[in-house]
């Protein structure tokens, strides 16, 4: 970025406090299920049989547990905004961290994009006409037919795209029961009901003997599909994105990142033995296979036309796998592009926090992806290829992922982590080295067009050919993005993303830092980065417990080590008003200080000697322990200003209260004197009766008392 920027004033990075509490542990554990697994995933699979089991086993061992257990580990200990971004960043360079985010932006354009055709082509299982629906999808038809009904598939992602604009809180709910009902609920009765099929005298279609779960040989080939695998366990990262939006970022994502690895386990490997099982292997079609067991199993109960109601159910869980994956690599590339990253026209944020027209670029770039795979002859041999390329760059993503948890390992060794991969170092070499090799393996192994797609992509030169363009493509944009961001200001000096700890401690670079001082507390107070570093710190520096002041024999000791820092503590309570002109009726509240009482006993609590005081230990860390107690005292007042924020809020509130009362108490005078005219009308109404009845009786005065 340009030396423009260091005559800014930027936003104060608030690093030291946790997230907003929008997200709960619950909605993040869904959302991470339904960016990681689906039933619709399960069909890949379903080609190898009992052995899938132990093609899911081994790429959780392999893959899934180490991408969770050094997420975990650079979550909570580097749980400042920007996820992938942050932890490469720290560990390997500033570079390396940009393409990791647009490496994760463009997968997720290439998936959902040339997804679109293939899903138009399932349009007729949303009848109960199942015969025609598989016909549709198997045939080609004219583009005056499927034309129409891909349009109407992108005005629906539109509209999915529309609605993760609206913040985090609701999509996290959209996602939360979308998964529930378009995943957990159809597998849920596919279970009882593959066990109705079974106990109905149905044979398997698969080999149920223990030695079908061992894997058979059939070359490369066959490896290469199990490689996608790998890409079915990627993403358990993803929503590190929204680490802010939780209340306690550092405990809730390592928690939601196991229980969503468990619950996607579950999801890939019962609904992938189901399918198995039910269908065929020659009859597996990656487009309606999954609505063909649907349909089986829902024969078992006389009831056929069960597909149509998974159908539907499922586009709950596409509705919500959609808006996550579209908000997600959005948000983190937002979050960072604000530091200088992205052109000024897409760091906009709107008032729910989201990068609208980030996320609308890349609905555009779908669009059109979408059509470029409409006009090719083969669908679903083209989406085969798309998912080995986009498998490709996702496992570079966590190799570079896994290198920078191991140069951070080395490189900030004292740094607090509130999880750590265990161990020791050689845990963390095991964890780490076997999820490269797996990655490199699934690399290597993706160059090989699968056997059972060989007639969908063609020869195998076609096939690494289009490939290494799409690579290309990639990489060269990553390249071209990174180097325009070095020639030109397009820092946002209000961005609140944080400085990595390397550009805190005065380094040029990652390099070896001793200091023990957390992340968060480091980025307290900075500017945001793309801007001077306005506070610095020594890389070795090193942080003690400051004393308290609980203990009578270190409170002395502490003021007199904060005097001699040039910091002075105030003697009591600034009297700050904290709510204005109060209202009559409203109650009044004290902010004054509570006096110190004495003991139940009535002793007074002794005064520390001379004696006690030389005896208390004094920090040796002087500075540490002085931007501690500064950092300590910004806190304290950004809360003391939020509770005056709630005082004035709850004055606000009664002073509304009072004003209800008082309407309140006027209806109740109105509604009297209404009564009392009433009861007078009445009583002139029955003189003017009496008189008329009786013309020579004197009327009543009714200013004269009766007796």
């Amino acid at each position: 970025m340009s030396d423009k920027t260091k005559s800014k004033s930027g936003a104060i990075v608030k690093g030291a406090k946790g997230g907003t509490g929008n997200l709960t542990t619950i909605a993040l554990i869904m959302m991470n299920v339904t960016v990681i697994a689906g039933l619709a995933n399960d069909v890949q699979q379903s080609f190898y049989g009992l052995s899938s089991v132990t093609f899911f086993l081994i790429g959780g061992l392999l893959f899934f547990l180490p991408t969770g257990l050094v997420a975990a580990e650079l979550a909570s200990g580097w749980s400042q905004r920007g996820g992938i971004f942050r932890w490469v960043g720290e560990g390997i360079g500033v570079f390396p961290a940009v393409a990791c985010l647009l490496i994760l932006w463009f997968q997720t354009t290439f998936t959902f994009g040339s997804g679109i055709p293939s899903m138009s082509a399932t349009i007729g299982f949303f009848t109960t006409k199942y015969d025609w629906a598989v016909d549709f999808a198997k045939n080609s038809h004219s583009w005056k037919v499927t034309l129409p009904i891909m349009i109407g598939w992108l005005a629906y992602y539109w509209f999915c795209c529309f609605l993760a604009t609206k913040g985090v809180k609701t999509f996290s709910k959209i996602a939360q029961y979308g998964v529930i009902l378009g995943t957990f609920l159809p597998l849920g009765v596919m279970t009882i009901l593959a066990v109705v099929w079974l106990c109905q005298g149905h044979t398997p279609a698969i080999d149920m003997a223990p030695s079908a779960l061992v894997p058979k040989w059939e070359g490369m080939s066959t490896l290469a599909l199990a490689a996608g695998v790998f890409f079915s366990f990627a993403g358990i990262d993803m929503n590190a994105a929204h680490i802010k939006d939780l209340k306690k970022p550092n405990k809730q994502f390592p928690l939601a990142i196991f229980v969503s690895m468990i619950l996607a386990l579950l999801i890939f490997i019962v609904g992938t033995l189901i399918i198995a099982m039910v269908i065929p292997n020659k009859q597996i079609n990656l487009l309606y296979t999954l609505f063909a067991t649907y349909r089986a199993l829902g024969a078992t109960i006389g009831f056929p036309d069960l597909y149509l109601v998974f159908c539907w159910l499922g586009m709950l869980n596409s509705f919500a796998a959609l808006i996550t994956n579209l908000a997600g690599p959005s948000y983190m590339l937002g979050q960072a592009g604000r530091s200088g990253f992205l052109p000024k026209f897409l760091q906009n944020n709107n008032k729910h926090g989201m990068p609208s027209r980030l996320m609308y670029t890349q609905m555009a770039l779908m669009t059109i992806i979408a059509f470029i795979v409409f006009l090719l002859p083969n669908v679903e041999g083209f989406v085969a290829l798309i998912t080995q390329a986009i498998t490709i760059l996702y496992l570079t993503y966590y190799v570079l992922m896994f290198v920078a948890f191991l140069r951070l390992r080395y490189q900030q060794p004292n740094r607090p982590r509130g999880f750590k991969v265990p161990g020791g170092m050689a845990g963390a070499w095991i964890v780490a080295g076997i999820g490269i090799l797996a990655s490199v393996f699934g690399i290597v192994l993706a160059f090989y067009p699968p056997a059972q797609l060989a007639a969908e992509v063609g020869s195998g030169a076609t096939y690494d050919l289009i490939i290494i363009g799409l690579l290309a493509f990639v990489f060269i944009a990553c390249v071209l993005i990174y180097r325009a961001s070095r020639k030109h200001d397009w820092a946002d000096p209000t961005n609140q993303f944080a400085p990595f700890t390397w550009q805190i401690e005065g380094l040029k670079k990652p390099s070896k830092a001793l200091s023990n001082i957390p992340t968060a507390l480091l980025s307290e107070g900075q500017n945001p980065m793309g801007l001077p570093i306005k506070k610095h710190y020594d890389k070795d520096e090193m942080m003690k417990d400051l004393p308290t002041g609980k203990d009578p024999k270190q409170g002395e000791v502490a003021a007199a080590l904060l005097k001699k820092q040039g910091i002075t503590e105030p003697s009591e309570p600034a009297k700050v008003a904290l709510v204005g002109d109060p209202t009559v009726g409203v109650k009044t509240v004290s902010y004054e200080p509570e006096p110190v009482h004495t003991n139940e006993s009535g002793d007074m609590i002794p005064q520390p000697t001379a004696a006690d005081v030389s005896a208390a230990p004094v920090p040796t860390d002087a500075a540490a322990d002085a931007r501690r107690a500064e950092a300590e005292a910004k806190i304290a007042s950004q809360d003391a200003h939020e509770y005056h924020n709630e005082a004035v809020a709850l004055t606000d509130e009664a002073k509304d209260d009072v004003m209800l009362s008082q309407d309140a108490h006027r209806v109740q005078v109105d509604e009297a004197e209404a009564h009392e005219a009433q009861a007078a009308v009445k009583s002139i109404d029955s003189i003017n009766a009496d008189q008329a009845v009786d013309p020579t009786k004197p009327a009543d005065d009714p200013s004269q008392p009766k007796h």
